[in-house]
Formats: structure tokens, sequence, C-alpha cells
């Protein structure tokens, strides 16, 4: 007989689910300003101590920094339950974003930790989180104002 955590079936395991979502500078602005938002408040988080939070709170403004990015180079992004895919989409964008990939795919690997882990972030690892989301959002800032 299985156990109450165990199950002899197998289970299948959903697809991410994708929505190609299209816009231009309008949505690449709104994205901006929410990239912005979040990032102010994963500084504010480091400033407290508050290094879940921190972290957290940079990846979403790394997330709408790569919207904000895809919407403003190819007028479109992607909102996928897999964030995995948000960095595939960031690294084909453009060759400009390339780099910048890196930093996102660093930070959507910290958004299990500092959500839903039992070990906590840590103040460097928060930092770094931070650094990342900044050169995110500065990248979508300079593609903006050349646009």
């Amino acid at each position: 007989m299985d156990g109450i955590w165990t199950s002899s079936r197998r289970v299948r395991r959903a697809k991410a689910l994708s929505r190609a979502r299209t816009g231009g500078r309008a949505e690449a602005l709104s994205h901006l300003g929410k990239a912005t938002e979040f990032l102010e408040a994963a500084a504010a988080a480091v400033d407290h101590g508050w290094y879940n939070a921190a972290a957290s709170n940079a990846v979403t403004a790394g997330i709408n920094a790569k919207d904000s990015l895809c919407f403003a180079l190819v007028g479109q992004s992607a909102a996928a339950d897999d964030h995995k895919a948000a960095v595939k989409e960031l690294r084909e964008a453009s060759v400009h974003t390339r780099e910048a990939a890196a930093d996102l795919d660093r930070l959507v690997a910290m958004k299990d930790r500092a959500q839903y882990d039992r070990r906590d972030v840590t103040a460097s690892d928060a930092k770094a989180a931070l650094r990342r989301a900044k050169r995110l959002v500065g990248l979508a800032e300079e593609t903006l104002s050349s646009r």
C-alpha cells in the first residue's frame, strides 16, 4: 500500500505556461516604472537588514526590467510560469542583452530561497542581488533613453 506522501503513479509535469504580450514604448515604460519601484524597495530592505525581502524585490525588479527591455527591443514579452524562460527571452532579444541575461539568471535562481525556502538569504547575497537588479534596470533606462 502506498504511503500518504508517495504514490506509485507517475505524475505528469505540466508544461510551463507562457503568454506572449505585444507592446511598445508605453509598455516598456510601464515595466521600467515597476522595475524602479521594486529596485528602490530592495535597496530599502537591504538598509533595514531585511535580506529575504531585498532579494525578492530585486528579483521582481529584474523581471520587470526584462519586460521593459523586450518591449523596447522586440515589441513583445512573454509572461511565463518558468522564469528560466525569461532568461532565454532576454538573451535572444539583442546582442546587448546577453550579459544582462546572466544577471537575470542569477536573480531568478534566488527567488525560491528568498520567498519559500527555510534558509534565509545572506547579507552578501542580498547585496549581490541588488547590484544585478541595478544593472538590469540601468540597461532598460539606457535603452529607452536612446529610442
